[in-house]
C-alpha cells in the first residue's frame, strides 16, 4: 500500500494527544501515596469512569485492528464477539462475580484464588497471567510500530521505543488511576476517529443494502451463499457453510460460554477497573454500563473490515496488499481504509485513535501486569512482610520491567494474518480452564486447593494436546498447530480450532477439578470460605437504591436490547 502523507493538522492533532497523555500522569502523580493508590486507584473512581475504562483497557490492537481484520476475514459472524462472546458474561460477572471480587478485598485475581483455594492455585494462575499480559501488550506494541512503517515510513524501532517510553512514562507517574483517566480519553478518541470513517464508506458502498450486494460477490468468491458475509446466525448448521468453519454449538459453546466468560469473568486486565469502583454498588454497575457503549461497537470497528472486502472484491485491481500467502492482509483493513476515505484533519483524527487504541491495550496489560507480579509473586513468594512504601517502588520497577518484556515480545513477529486468532489462542490456553476452576470455586464449596490447581494443570495440558494434534486449513505445522508429530483433525479456520481448543480446555478442567476434589479432603471450611461462595454468601439487597440504577435492572435493559441486535442481524 502507499504511504499515508500527513499534513501540518495531522501532526498536531498527534502531538496535542500525546502532550495530553503525559499530562494526565503528570497531574495525577501528587495522589498515589500508597501501593494501594498505585495498583488500585485507592478504590475511589466513580462508576461510569470504571465502566469506560473497562472496555477501554480492551480496546487494544486485538479489538480496533483484530475485529476489523475479522470483519474482513469473517464477516457479520464477528458480531459474536460482542452480541455472544461479551455482552452476556458482562451481565454475569456484574450480578454475581463482582460481589466475590469486591466484598472479599481481593487485591487481584490470583489472590481471590489464594482466598478461595490455596497458595499454589494463585502462584499458577499469576505466573500463566503474568505472562499472557506481557505477551498481548507486545502484540499492541509490534502492531502499532508495523502500522506507522507501513502507512507513515516511521522506522519500526524507533515507532517501538516511542510507544513503550509514553506507556512507561504515564503509568509510572499515575499508576492505575492514569491508566484508567487516558482509557475514557482513548474511547471517546475512537469513537470520533472511527465514526466519519464508517459513514463515508457505507456512503460510498451505497450503504448496509449496497454493503450487501458486494459482500455476496465476497462470499459467493469463496464459494458460500450470498449471505454468508452479512449474516451472523443464518449459516451457521454447518460449519462448511461460513468463511469461520464453525457449527452452531462450536460457536455457542466455544465464543459463547468458555472462551467470553473465560476472559470477561477472569481476566484481571478487565476485572481490576471495575475493583477500582468507589463502592460495591459502583462495582456492579462497571461492566453492565460497560455493556450498553460495547454492544454498538460492532458499528465501528466490524463494518470497517467488511467494507474493506467489499471494495477489495468488487474493485479492478482489488484494496488490501495481499500477504507472502497470497490472501490479503486483513490486519491492514483500517489502515488502508483510513487512507482511503479521511482528508486531512479527519486522518489526523483517525490515525491518533489508531494509536490511542493500540497504547490503550499496552497499558491495560502493563497495570495488570505490575499489580499481579507485586502482590501474587514478589510480596507473596519473593519479599514477604516488607512496607508499603517498598511494595509501591517495586510497583515502579515492574512497570518499567513489564514494558521491557513488551518490548521484546513485540519483536517475536506473528505468522498470523488476523491477530484476534492468535490472541484467541492465547485465551483457549489461559482463560478457558481458569473459567472452569472460577465456576466450581464460587458455586460448589466442596471444591478443593488440590483440585483447583491439578485441575488447572490439566485443562492447559488439554490445550496443549489438542491444538499440539490439529490444524487449520492452509496451515504449516508450528505455532498453529501439530507440532505432536501427527495431524488427528483439519480446522477450516484458525478461528474455529481456538474455539474447539477452549472446549476442550474448558471440560479436561471441569472433570479433573470435581474428579480431584472428590478425591481430596476439604482445605477450607464454611467460615473460611464466607464471601468466597455463592451459597456462604449474603444475598446483597438493592432496595434503597432507586430502581433504574439497580444492577438487575440494568441486566435486563442489557440482554434484551442483545437480543433485538441479533434478531436484526440473524
Amino acid at each position: 500500500m502507499h504511504q499515508i502523507q500527513l499534513g501540518a493538522i495531522d501532526y498536531a492533532i498527534l502531538i496535542v494527544y500525546f502532550a495530553f497523555v503525559l499530562g494526565i500522569g503528570w497531574a495525577l502523580r501528587r495522589f498515589v501515596k500508597s501501593s494501594d493508590d498505585f495498583f488500585l486507584s485507592g478504590r475511589s473512581i466513580p462508576a461510569w469512569i470504571c465502566g469506560l475504562a473497562f472496555i477501554s483497557a480492551n480496546l487494544g490492537a486485538q479489538e480496533v485492528i483484530g475485529m476489523a481484520a475479522s470483519g474482513a476475514k469473517y464477516g457479520m459472524m464477528t458480531s459474536h464477539f460482542y452480541w455472544l462472546g461479551a455482552i452476556p458474561a458482562m451481565v454475569f460477572v456484574g450480578i454475581f462475580m463482582m460481589p466475590f471480587y469486591y466484598g472479599s478485598r481481593a487485591r487481584s485475581v490470583p489472590e481471590y484464588l489464594k482466598l478461595r483455594f490455596d497458595e499454589k492455585t494463585r502462584g499458577f494462575n499469576a505466573i500463566t497471567f503474568a505472562v499472557m499480559t506481557v505477551f498481548s501488550s507486545g502484540i499492541s506494541m509490534y502492531a502499532l510500530a508495523k502500522l506507522l512503517e507501513l502507512v507513515l515510513g516511521w522506522n519500526f524501532h524507533t515507532s517501538v521505543v516511542l510507544s513503550a517510553v509514553i506507556v512507561l512514562a504515564y503509568i509510572f507517574l499515575g499508576g492505575l488511576t492514569s491508566a484508567i483517566y487516558n482509557e475514557v480519553l482513548q474511547f471517546f478518541l475512537i469513537v470520533l476517529g472511527f465514526l466519519p470513517l464508517v459513514l463515508l464508506g457505507l456512503k460510498d458502498v451505497g450503504g448496509w443494502d449496497g454493503l450487501t450486494a458486494k459482500l455476496a460477490t465476497v462470499a459467493t468468491n469463496a464459494g458460500y451463499s450470498e449471505g454468508a458475509w452479512s449474516s451472523s446466525w443464518r449459516h451457521l448448521d454447518a460449519a462448511s457453510a461460513n468463511p469461520m468453519g464453525v457449527e452452531w454449538f462450536g460457536m455457542v459453546m466455544g465464543l459463547g460460554f468458555v472462551l467470553s466468560f473465560g476472559y470477561w469473568c477472569t481476566d484481571f486486565l478487565v476485572v481490576q477497573r471495575a475493583m477500582a469502583a468507589d463502592s460495591m454498588t459502583a462495582a456492579r454497575r462497571t461492566p453492565l454500563l460497560a455493556a450498553i457503549p460495547k454492544m454498538l461497537f460492532p458499528a465501528l470497528v466490524i463494518l470497517p473490515g467488511m467494507i474493506a472486502i467489499g471494495l477489495h472484491a468488487t474493485r479492478e485491481g482489488g484494496l488490501l496488499p495481499l500477504g507472502s500467502d497470497g490472501t490479503p492482509n486483513y490486519n491492514l483493513a483500517v489502515p488502508v481504509m483510513l487512507a482511503h476515505y479521511l482528508p486531512s484533519g479527519l486522518l489526523g483524527l483517525g490515525l491518533t485513535a489508531l494509536m490511542a487504541s493500540f497504547m490503550s491495550g499496552m497499558a491495560g496489560n502493563v497495570t495488570a501486569f505490575n499489580a499481579v507480579w507485586t502482590y501474587d509473586i514478589y510480596q507473596s513468594h519473593i519479599r514477604p512482610g516488607q512496607s508499603d512504601r517498598h511494595y509501591l517502588r517495586m510497583g515502579h520497577a515492574a512497570t518499567v520491567f513489564g514494558i521491557l518484556l513488551s518490548v521484546v515480545a513485540a519483536y517475536a513477529a506473528t505468522r498470523f494474518n488476523n491477530i484476534l486468532d492468535m490472541l484467541q489462542l492465547v485465551f483457549a490456553f489461559v482463560n478457558a480452564p481458569l473459567f472452569a476452576t472460577f465456576l466450581l470455586g464460587m458455586f460448589w464449596r466442596r471444591t478443593t486447593g488440590h483440585g483447583a490447581f491439578f485441575g488447572l494443570l490439566s485443562g492447559t495440558a488439554a490445550a496443549a494436546i489438542h491444538h499440539g494434534l490439529v490444524l487449520p486449513q492452509g496451515a504449516v505445522v508450528g505455532l498453529k498447530g501439530g507440532f505432536l508429530g501427527t495431524v488427528l483433525h483439519t480446522y477450516p479456520s484458525e478461528m474455529a480450532q481456538n474455539f474447539w481448543t477452549a472446549i476442550f480446555a474448558w471440560t479436561a478442567c471441569f472433570v479433573a477439578t470435581i474428579v480431584i476434589s472428590l478425591a481430596t479432603r476439604r482445605n477450607k471450611s464454611d467460615d473460611e470460605l464466607k464471601g468466597l461462595v455463592y451459597a456462604l454468601t449474603p444475598r446483597l439487597t438493592d432496595s434503597e437504591i432507586v430502581w433504574y440504577k439497580r444492577p438487575a435492572t440494568l441486566a435486563v435493559v442489557v440482554l434484551g436490547l442483545t437480543l433485538v441486535l441479533n434478531v436484526i442481524f440473524w
